[in-house]
């Protein structure tokens, strides 16, 4: 039976800047626009939370019942390590969805924009069918498509949306740094366990670009996360330049992944981007809320 501890590990904890940080982006931008609103940022933020910890579980369990997990470099696996029955997992990754569901139709209720239901099942059905159901996309090399729009796109102009009541072009621009750094980790992630993922079948975009290629996609997102961090501050205030204190962290991340690092070596790698997401995604609010 898995420990409290190991259910922790499971969630992966490490992942949440990715839910934290688009509804940080966002909400500074509100913030900027003068229409922040504490009560719907919070929803946001319970939404893009529970998503994060659902999709956790639900490819824990979808990755151990097909046996792609039996040969990991990374943390342990719930059911790929057998700490926990996949039914149990499975649960637990609904849980995550139905939660998520549930602050989603708050938002709703307060705002009234009832379209946004079904971008909140699309959502779900995205954190789901990355490796579940008979054909993930995950499987597919289309992983790094689907964070780039729910975890930077979606995220960040949905927070924007429902507090605004618009976008504007400081939201995208933030929307795609988010974005881009969320990718980021999928890619390093990706990267380490490029070998063992090739081993079994599933056709990651790390197993198609090939090590070479993949490294060079890294560092692609990096800098694409710091030009739009430029763009918000054009679009918006030079203040939103604090932004780019994320790249003291990602410089470290950089040369590992362009040095050749690998195996354990991209674990580090994972964290310290997703402390740059957050740190970045951080800065932006601040700058955002001292320009306004």
């Amino acid at each position: 039976m898995a420990t409290p501890t190991q259910w922790l590990e499971g969630a992966r904890p490490r992942t949440l800047p990715a839910a934290i940080s688009p509804v940080l982006a966002g909400s500074g931008v509100a913030a900027f626009e003068g229409h922040f609103q504490l009560v719907l940022a919070l929803l946001c933020l319970l939404v893009a939370l529970a998503l994060q910890v659902g999709v956790n579980y639900a490819n824990d369990y979808s990755d151990g019942v097909r046996g792609t997990d039996a040969d990991r470099v990374g943390p342990m696996r719930l059911v790929g390590s057998g700490a926990a029955a996949p039914a149990t997992v499975k649960t637990a990754a609904f849980a995550g969805f139905a939660v998520a569901a549930a602050a989603g139709l708050g938002i709703v209720l307060l705002t009234q924009l009832w379209w946004l239901l079904a971008v909140g099942a699309a959502a779900i059905a995205a954190a789901w069918y990355y490796t579940g159901g008979t054909n993930p996309y995950g499987y597919r090399g289309l992983g790094e498509v689907f964070v780039f729009v729910f975890f930077g796109l979606v995220a960040v102009s949905g927070t924007v949306l429902v507090q605004v009541g618009r976008t504007t072009p400081a939201t995208w621009a933030a929307a795609v740094a988010v974005g881009s750094l969320a990718c980021a980790i999928l890619v390093a992630n990706n990267l380490r366990d490029l070998r063992g993922d090739a081993a079994v079948g599933k056709r990651t975009l790390a197993t198609r670009l090939g090590d070479r290629g993949t490294r060079w996609f890294f560092t692609g997102l990096l800098l694409a996360a710091v030009l739009s961090v430029v763009i918000v501050a054009m679009c918006s205030t030079p203040w939103a330049l604090l932004g780019l204190a994320m790249v003291a962290l990602l410089l470290g991340p950089l040369r590992v992944v362009l040095g050749g690092g690998s195996g354990r070596a991209l674990i580090g790698v994972l964290k310290l981007v997703g402390l740059g997401e957050l740190v970045g995604a951080l800065g932006l609010a601040v700058g955002l809320v001292i320009g306004a």
